[in-house]
């Protein structure tokens, strides 16, 4: 497959991924908001450290607010890694490969990015709050599972497709390592008072694993056993084991004469993975565990785009 065709299917996934991911980010900061009057700054101070975009944003708009933070990680054009930009870039990605992926494909992403783009013009002047921010981000969670649906259901399981699942699982390894990392912190210290077991079922839902948390381990909601379920629960899709195990095997499908390295770097962290335990992993350090995933992750996205892609910058809040 042609780099240029590869690049634009990878990024078209991670770009669609990062939006159903934000959104998520946004709800789940929303409602947490909510529980604590007094921590609210702290809140969305929290959401633009897993996005890593504080530095941008205080240069733009200074103070941290709630209206601000949810304008700026949702339908501000000028930050790249808005959901509006990435639905934006998502589309631009699969406009350029139309001729690989599928007519129902196309039809998807690009009714997306206008049913975004009129959604968008309609917020610029208003509060997005309440049920209006809680609507807004089932949509674009909603869009982005219809996309994949799409996309496994219509396309041939060749190269083209691997590249998409390629992208969308390392968006989603970094994207649920930087949600754990900093939620963690915010909320392990705390009791065990209603608010605490609300919030951190709220950051369950977040990852669509709160119903999973209770299948699993029928018992009330603890720190320990939140890390473990979003770290090494191979069954859990949006466990980093489980990211990584797709990440691996994809690799391997999709080897050329460069990518020897970069499948040893992705076996090396799914089998990390895989036979770690979540009590040396606190042992250690959670944040410090975490913060190295990340570095590994950026560097097998590096990697990767070196191997198969068209070697290019990737934009501000990608990895």
């Amino acid at each position: 497959m042609l780099s240029r065709t590869a690049d634009a299917l990878y990024w078209m996934a991670r770009y669609t991924e990062r939006a159903e991911n934000t959104a998520r980010l946004l709800d789940v900061s929303y409602r947490m908001s909510l529980q604590r009057q007094v921590a609210r700054e702290g809140y969305w101070g929290a959401a633009l450290g897993i996005t890593g975009l504080e530095t941008g944003y205080k240069a733009r708009h200074g103070a941290i607010t709630a209206s601000r933070v949810l304008r700026f990680l949702s339908v501000e054009e000028d930050n790249p890694a808005s959901i509006l930009a990435c639905l934006r870039a998502a589309r631009e990605n699969c406009h350029a490969v139309r001729g690989t992926v599928t007519s129902e494909v196309w039809e998807t992403i690009n009714t997306t990015w206008l049913e975004a783009a009129e959604a968008a013009a309609g917020l610029q002047g208003g509060a997005l709050q309440g049920s209006e921010l809680t609507r807004y981000c089932e949509w674009v969670k909603f869009r982005s599972h219809l996309s994949r649906g799409v996309t496994l259901g219509t396309m041939l399981q060749d190269e083209g497709l691997h590249f998409i699942r390629l992208g969308t699982f390392l968006e989603r390894a970094d994207n649920t390592a930087r949600l754990l990392d900093v939620k963690f912190d915010e909320l392990a210290p705390a009791g065990a008072s209603g608010d605490e077991y609300y919030e951190w079922g709220a950051l369950l839902r977040s990852v669509s694993a709160f119903e999973i948390y209770r299948k699993v381990y029928r018992d009330v909601i603890t720190p320990q056993r939140v890390a473990e379920l979003l770290i090494l629960r191979e069954a859990m899709p949006r466990s980093l084991h489980a990211c990584m195990r797709e990440v691996d095997q994809i690799l391997g499908l999709v080897a050329n004469a460069r990518s020897q390295d970069t499948q040893r770097r992705a076996g090396e962290m799914h089998a990390r993975l895989r036979y770690a335990r979540i009590e040396d992993i606190l042992e250690v350090g959670l944040h410090r565990f975490l913060t190295e995933f990340l570095e590994r992750t950026a560097d097998l996205g590096n990697r990767i785009a070196q191997d198969f892609l068209v070697p290019i910058a990737a934009p501000e809040g990608a990895t």
